[in-house]
C-alpha cells in the first residue's frame, strides 16, 4: 500500500461562473469549463502555471500544460484524487466526500490507503485517450445516471451516482460541482 503526501483544497464559485480553488500547500487556481466541451476544465494558478484537466474515462483526468507536458490522475472516490504516480492525493476539504474521506482515514479504515491498482497510468497513447472518451460519451449518453466509473467527481461528493460531477448549480446548466476533477 501507498501513503501519498495528502494537499487539501477548497473550492469557491465565483459570481462569473469559475472557480476559485486554493490549496492547503499556497497554490490557488481559477478554473473555468470550456463552452462546448464539459469534460475539459481551463485553469491558471498563482505561480504562472497554466492548462487543463480532461476527464476521460474510468476516472481518468488528463492534466495539459501549457508547455504541452501531460500527466494523468485518478479519481479514488471520497473527495480523492491520486496525482503524481501515487505521490500526492488531493482531497476536497470542501465536499462531503472529501469531510468524509478524511474522517474514515482518521478512523483506520484500511479501504482508504491507496493501492496499485488506484494508481493513474503514466502513459497513454492517443488511442487510448480516445477509446477513454468514447466509453464516457458512450456512458453519459446512456442516461442511467451512473456512468460504469467513467464519472471523477474529482473526489468530491459521495460518488453515489458516478456522475455527480457535472451535477447542476444554482439552475445554470453549465454545470460545475465543488470538485471539477481535483
Amino acid at each position: 500500500m501507498i501513503r501519498p503526501e495528502e494537499i487539501g483544497y477548497a473550492d469557491e464559485l465565483l459570481a462569473d461562473g469559475t472557480v476559485h480553488r486554493t490549496y492547503e500547500d499556497g497554490l490557488e487556481e481559477w478554473r473555468r469549463r470550456t463552452p462546448g466541451r464539459p469534460r475539459l476544465v481551463g485553469w491558471h494558478d498563482n505561480r504562472g502555471g497554466s492548462g487543463t484537466d480532461e476527464l476521460l474515462g474510468d476516472r481518468i483526468i488528463k492534466r495539459t500544460l501549457a508547455d504541452g507536458a501531460v500527466t494523468y490522475a485518478r479519481d479514488i472516490g471520497y473527495g480523492r484524487t491520486l496525482w503524481a504516480r501515487g505521490e500526492k492525493v488531493l482531497v476536497n476539504r470542501s465536499s462531503f466526500g472529501g469531510r468524509m474521506g478524511v474522517l474514515l482515514a482518521g478512523l483506520g479504515v484500511a479501504t482508504l490507503a491507496i493501492t496499485a491498482a488506484q494508481l493513474p497510468p503514466l502513459t497513454l497513447s492517443p488511442e487510448q485517450e480516445e477509446e477513454l472518451r468514447q466509453q464516457a460519451q458512450a456512458s453519459s449518453s446512456s442516461g442511467g445516471g451512473g456512468d460504469g466509473g467513467t464519472g471523477a467527481d474529482g473526489g468530491g461528493g459521495d460518488d453515489t451516482d458516478g456522475d455527480d460531477w457535472d451535477a447542476d448549480w444554482g439552475g445554470d446548466q453549465d454545470a460545475w460541482n465543488d470538485d471539477d476533477f481535483g
